[in-house]
């Protein structure tokens, strides 16, 4: 089967806009510009896909154009299995990816059930259909590097700064730009040449070279010392140890390599990348052997440069786990960012909120820009954020924009888009969802809730209750999913899109969904003692909390 192109335009190929937008976004994580490899159905992540096979890819597509308004289609780990009679209110899809009962829930149980064609690693965006390709991790990294230099050189910016990391995929690649919005200049290193060729096609990345002084000299010598970013070709095992051994201290460091996934997100020193392809089919116990002894090497010089004064940061690959399965003990003095950099938002209901023209048209975005500037305008921080977003990025696929935004906040964006699609501003409807990395909507002792203040970590009621809960306010369809970002056995974590499609229904759709998704957050962190979240409340919320009233 050829995967068909993304429709575009004002032209329904379904029965209506909420079906037509699960289509369109479905086929736009598969788009050669936005996925990982497309022909696999591979989105981002290692292997995060969109549908189990080709088969069931074209079974999706046909039940979504027979889809009726009042009907749900149900989506076991990216296979449709049953469309039900419900409401219009209801859902139009429900999606449940790679749910294992625990006990069972490891790599080598899983990834054999994968092989036998009986469930589907679906990541987080990726089986959940509204994955925008590298744009939606972009800000969660400039957020992030923009509490280091809050937190650590108090300052508003990372200017004159260098960031160093590793990984240049579907997530990974957002880094080089992000650092430099964020005012650093990075060296990010890769060991796949067509990764850093693609990034600077793209606008994420300025520049090249395989050579480690080389890449520092090109910082040195920036003009005016205005950041600039380079990819350093090279494995993240050899080059970090050799950097620390030439006494080069960068200011922070980090690595975003898919090191969650042993057998295809981290390549080991000494190997080609087709030698590990190789390596990796014939003898795959050899070949994780040798993952995890680069996955020390590189953690031990991570630390070495902490120690020497740099600022580190694990940004929840679970590079730390690797590394201590490995045999690295003092993994996890490296500190996890969530709770270094990022809690502080989640706390307050903020998280990766984003939207997508399902117009295909970028003057869509534009117009929605402009009009969150305008009536947006006391929230100086997330203006800047969108004019740095449309000056910087480079859309891949449909058009979309990502922000982070608090309790209300979202709310407030929802309808607003809503209002131009119905003046006829925007000149089609507009998809409305965010990453399953968020503020209430996750379970995941080693990224999202590490180190939570009542020691909650694991606790995986709150994903679950939040798909419930969208579900129930009118999400147009709303996922489950295990193991996205850290990996089987370690995440619970939930998603929703919700269609803006400029009707008074949606309006009041939208009103529901914003405020319980990120209201369960605000809960959430309340619930575990933070207490801006409970500040929050007692100022008031449009929901009621029993235990904090």
């Amino acid at each position: 089967m050829n995967i068909p192109k993304t429709p575009t335009g004002k032209k329904l190929n379904t029965k209506g806009w909420r079906q037509e937008a699960a289509l369109r976004l479905l086929l736009n994580n598969l788009d050669p510009e936005v996925a990982k490899d497309p022909a696999n159905l591979i989105v981002y992540g290692g292997k995060g896909k969109a549908a189990r096979n080709m088969e069931a890819l074209q079974k999706i597509i046909e039940s979504l154009k027979s889809l009726e308004n009042d009907e749900t289609l149900l989506i076991q780990s990216g296979k449709p299995v049953g469309i039900f009679k419900t409401t219009e209110e209801s859902p139009r899809v429900l999606i449940s990816n790679a749910q294992i009962v625990p006990r069972w829930a490891t790599d080598d149980y899983f990834w054999d059930l994968e092989r036998r064609g009986l469930t589907m690693f679906g990541q987080m965006t990726a089986g959940s259909w509204i994955y925008i390709g590298t744009q939606g991790i972009i800000q969660g990294t400039y957020e992030t590097l923009s509490a280091i230099a809050k937190k650590n050189f108090h300052s508003d910016d990372l200017r004159g700064k260098t960031y160093l990391s590793s990984g240049l995929g579907e997530m990974g690649g957002a880094q080089p730009l992000a650092a430099k919005m964020a005012g650093a200049s990075s060296i990010v290193v890769e060991v796949d040449r067509s990764k850093i060729e693609r990034r600077i096609r793209g606008r994420y990345l300025d520049t090249w070279t395989d050579d480690i002084e080389r890449a520092f000299s090109i910082i040195r010598e920036s003009s005016d010392k205005a950041p600039v970013s380079v990819g350093l070709l090279g494995n993240a095992a050899d080059v970090y140890p050799e950097i620390l051994k030439r006494n080069i201290l960068p200011d922070v460091v980090s690595d975003q390599t898919a090191a969650h996934d042993l057998d295809n997100g981290y390549i080991p020193s000494g190997l080609s990348l087709d030698e590990a392809a190789s390596l990796r089919e014939r003898d795959i116990n050899s070949y994780r052997k040798l993952v995890y002894n680069s996955i020390v090497k590189e953690a031990e010089a991570i630390i070495g440069f902490k120690r020497r004064g740099s600022v580190v940061f694990d940004y929840g690959n679970d590079f730390r786990t690797r590394a201590k399965e490995g045999g690295f003990s003092d993994a996890f003095t490296i500190p996890g960012y969530v709770p270094e950099y990022i809690r502080d938002l989640f706390e307050v209901g903020s998280g990766p909120f984003r939207w997508v023209a399902l117009s295909g048209n970028p003057d869509d975005i534009y117009r929605i820009d402009e009009e969150i500037s305008r009536q947006m305008s006391d929230n100086r921080h997330l203006v800047k954020w969108i004019n740095l977003a449309k000056n910087n990025i480079k859309f891949q696929g449909l058009p979309a924009r990502i922000c982070y935004a608090g309790y209300g906040e979202r709310e407030k964006i929802g309808l607003l888009i809503n209002d131009l699609v119905m003046k006829g501003e925007v000149s089609a409807p507009v998809a409305l969802g965010r990453d399953h990395h968020d503020t209430g909507s996750v379970a995941s002792p080693y990224r999202e809730t590490e180190s939570m203040k009542d020691g909650s970590d694991a606790i995986a009621d709150w994903p679950i209750l939040n798909a419930l809960l969208n579900a129930v306010s009118g999400a147009t369809w709303v996922s489950v999913h295990h193991g996205g970002g850290t990996g089987i056995g370690n995440s619970i974590h939930a998603g929703f899109v919700l269609v803006a499609d400029g009707t008074e229904e949606a309006s009041m759709r939208i009103s529901r969904v914003l405020n319980a998704d990120s209201g369960i957050g605000v809960i959430r962190h309340a619930d575990a003692g933070y207490e801006r979240s409970r500040e929050l409340i007692g100022r008031g919320v449009k929901f009621r909390t029993p235990y904090f009233e």
